[in-house]
């Protein structure tokens, strides 16, 4: 159950947005697919559980299995009233993730196709979450990506000619109350950008803090990767009573380490899911044409909660303006402790999740038995969390990624109360 909220957070992450009211609504959509999905299984499952676990609630009598079934239905129920409550986007993904629910319980866990349809219920819960999350407001377009990537290069030359008192070649420099006011000008501009509000009751901007219209297709490596995961794992437990094979826990050994190397790699930049939307990529040609700022910054300090830092320079007269994050970039110095800050935290989570994972997986390879086969698949699932939480920070989003790492510890304290298979 506690690995259910990461998806909805790591698909927000994998979009750019932030966690929101709509988030919750994910959140508690896939948990009553979740709980639906356990109770339909334990239905499903009764006559075997009564040989191989007898100790399950239906076996032993606790709960009725009529009881099961028709919590199930309403769980169901449940999971695409909240989906519908959030948009007909989050119900036209809402709707799949539940069916595949009831086919892989029902039909296919016992069949080839059971792991790769566990794995299509888990991409498609992130996706819920991402669709929910980056839901953009009526008649809020957003910026094309050759048009964004102009305008955010015009305001770099801008505000290289209004700190620096040097206009681009061939132009006179601005007077020194023109640069002021156009810097003030742009220092509106820009914190209408950054948290979607603008002076004066004009209409608002869509940024970070306002919905924005996403491509769903930028949370399919997030999506991807967790399917892979679950993947792994599905095949894992289908040998949990048994035991005997080492090859499902070999082959998930090896796409463990797949997917920890790619966590630690470095992310997508500027530009990509994640990013502000004035973070833009520089191409080769912006770096070789314009060179960075001339002037020194003496300092980079966060204003209240804009997603801007303010610069002040350390020439008297230059007026501080509000500078997007991708542009510290560009300043030699700037931005790189934040950026080691991320990367550590990414590599931590990623560590975590190799070792919660890899370390159960190698005993049950060297000792296929069922115990320690079932010591892996509860390992694989555990180590969920940590992968979710380092998908959000891999995708710029540490406050996410460390929401996401909080639910480890009740996670493991309610593992030993509740088995997690």
């Amino acid at each position: 159950m506690f690995t259910v909220p990461g998806d909805a957070l790591a698909g927000a992450a994998a979009v750019g947005a932030r966690p929101n009211s709509r988030t919750l609504l994910a959140i508690g959509s896939s948990l009553c697919l979740y709980e639906a999905g356990m109770a339909l299984n334990d239905w499903a499952d009764r006559a075997e559980d009564a040989v191989d676990r007898p100790h399950r609630p239906l076996p032993s009598g606790r709960i009725h299995p009529a009881a099961a079934l028709a919590a199930a239905g309403a769980l169901t129920a449940a999971g695409l009233a909240l989906a519908a409550r959030a948009g007909g986007p989050s119900l036209a993904v809402a709707a799949p993730l539940a069916a595949t629910v009831w086919a892989y319980d029902l039909v296919l866990k016992r069949t080839p196709a059971g792991p790769a349809a566990m794995a299509t219920a888990r991409g498609l819960d992130v996706l819920l979450g991402a669709t929910t999350t980056g839901r953009a407001p009526r008649g809020a377009p957003p910026l094309p990506g050759p048009l964004r990537r102009t305008a955010a290069r015009g305001l770099d030359v801008f505000l290289d000619a209004t700190t620096t008192g040097r206009a681009p070649r061939g132009a006179p420099p601005l007077p020194g109350p023109l640069s002021r006011t156009a810097a003030r000008g742009l220092d509106l501009l820009l914190g209408a950008t950054a948290t979607g509000r603008t002076p004066g009751g004009a209409p608002p901007l869509p940024g970070p803090n306002a919905p924005r219209r996403t491509s769903v297709r930028h949370a399919l490596p997030t999506a991807l990767t967790m399917a892979g995961h679950t993947l792994a794992v599905t095949a894992v437990s289908r040998r949990e009573t048994q035991g005997g094979s080492s090859a499902a826990p070999l082959a998930a050994l090896a796409t463990t380490a797949a997917l920890a190397w790619r966590l630690m790699s470095a992310p997508t930049v500027a530009g990509q899911p994640g990013a502000s939307p004035m973070a833009v990529s520089p191409q080769p040609a912006d770096l070789t044409s314009t060179p960075p700022h001339p002037g020194p910054v003496e300092a980079a300090r966060p204003t209240s909660g804009r997603g801007r830092v303010e610069a002040s320079s350390a020439r008297r007269g230059r007026v501080p303006v509000a500078v997007p994050r991708a542009w510290l970039h560009r300043a030699p110095g700037l931005g790189a402790s934040r950026n080691s800050t991320e990367a550590a935290l990414r590599g931590a989570l990623a560590l975590g999740y190799a070792t919660t994972f890899a370390r159960p997986l190698f005993h049950a390879v060297l000792n296929p038995s069922p115990p320690l086969t079932q010591r892996a698949v509860g390992g694989g699932i555990r180590a969920m969390i940590p992968l979710q939480a380092a998908l959000a920070a891999r995708a710029g989003a540490p406050v996410t990624a460390l929401l996401t790492a909080a639910l480890a510890p009740a996670a493991r304290k309610f593992a030993r109360k509740v088995s997690v298979t």
